[in-house]
């Protein structure tokens, strides 16, 4: 982890990892997840701006979850 790394920085890495170790490609991984094929570019560019369920649907399609924590 970088000290530059926001949230959406480390969350968009983690998926793009996990991504990676499944062997699936980013179209393949919209379509499990149901959602676009830009929206998991967006996320796993890290932008700060996405849209809460669409995030969930891709952790759960990669079998990860969200965890709050307090800093």
């Amino acid at each position: 982890m970088q000290p530059s790394d926001t949230t959406s920085d480390r969350l968009g890495r983690a998926v793009r990892q996990r991504r990676g170790r499944l062997g699936l490609r980013q179209d393949e991984l919209a379509v499990l997840a149901g959602v676009s094929e830009r929206f998991v570019h967006t996320l796993e560019a890290g932008k700060e701006s996405v849209r809460l369920d669409k995030v969930t649907a891709v952790l759960d399609a990669l079998g990860l979850e969200l965890d709050v924590r307090r800093r």
